[in-house]
C-alpha cells in the first residue's frame, strides 16, 4: 500500500501529493529531508496517509 503526504495551503487548498513512497518510514525520511522547503513554497501543514486512511496529521510546516 502506497503512503503519502498530502500538502495543505494555509487556506485549505490541498496540493497535489508530491510522491508516494512504498512504507511509512521513507515517506517520513522525506518530509525530514523537504519540510522546509514545502514550508518556504507556501505549504502550510501535511497530513500522512496508508491509501486513503489518515496516519496522523495535519502537521503544521512552521518552524514555531
Amino acid at each position: 500500500m502506497p503512503w503519502t503526504w498530502r500538502l495543505v495551503d494555509p487556506d485549505g487548498t490541498e496540493r497535489p501529493a508530491a510522491e508516494s513512497f512504498p512504507n511509512q518510514s521513507d515517506a517520513e525520511s522525506w518530509l525530514g529531508e523537504n519540510w522546509r522547503r514545502l514550508a518556504e513554497s507556501g505549504v502550510g501543514a501535511t497530513s500522512l496517509y496508508e491509501d486513503d486512511t489518515l496516519v496522523y496529521g495535519p502537521m503544521p510546516l512552521s518552524e514555531e
